[in-house]
């Protein structure tokens, strides 16, 4: 029972901390009769934690943490390389999947063709944790940002989004799968304020 009300705070906190996100610049005319629309991801200013470390800081703590849990150098080279790989694919793969399946707009990375770019800035990361059935979700702060695929530095539309949560009802064990949640979660919501304001 101690354990099951717990957990129930838990999931309230989270609730009152639920993703923000407003219209900073900029509207949404600009993509009415739009089918398609290209994608970048951007890291380059990434934070961790609530002490905002950086992507070498955060990389640091992972390496630490792996040294105290007694685990082999081969581990951390493990964990490193599925960071690299959640980066520039999971979260990718997530937040495509979650667009795609909630606008008409077709989303994909690399497409030239397309009149407009959304560029999606990370922000701030907290990778959670997980505890059995004691569970932190992840939580993800972006800047997503809509320029002209042509001409980069114009921007249309820009777009703050404050700690989307990422997990699932059982938990996730994995950091990159919990950030990645977040991903779907702000694509959904992006998604969503997109197909109301051009209707």
């Amino acid at each position: 029972m101690k354990k099951t009300f717990l957990s129930f705070l838990v999931v309230l906190a989270c609730a009152l901390h639920a993703q923000k996100m407003k219209v900073i610049y900029g509207d949404f005319d600009f993509l009415k009769g739009q089918t398609e629309l290209n994608i970048k991801m951007d890291y380059s200013h990434v934070a961790f934690y609530k002490e905002n470390v950086d992507e070498a800081g955060y990389i640091a703590k992972q390496e630490i943490a792996i040294q105290k849990a007694g685990k082999s150098p081969e581990e951390f080279e493990k964990w490193k390389k599925d960071w690299e790989y959640s980066k520039n694919t999971q979260f990718v793969d997530k937040f495509l999947a979650s667009m795609n399946k909630n606008t008409d707009i077709k989303t994909s990375v690399n497409n030239s063709s397309a009149k407009y770019t959304l560029i999606v800035e990370t922000v701030w990361i907290y990778p959670g944790w997980f505890g059995g059935i004691m569970n932190q979700p992840s939580k993800l702060s972006t800047l997503l940002k809509f320029v002209e695929t042509e001409n980069p530095s114009h921007v249309l539309l820009e777009i703050e989004s404050k700690n989307a949560p990422g997990d699932n009802f059982v938990g996730l064990p994995n950091n990159n799968d919990r950030i990645s949640e977040g991903y779907a979660k702000t694509a959904k919501t992006l998604a969503h304020m997109i197909e109301r304001e051009i209707k």
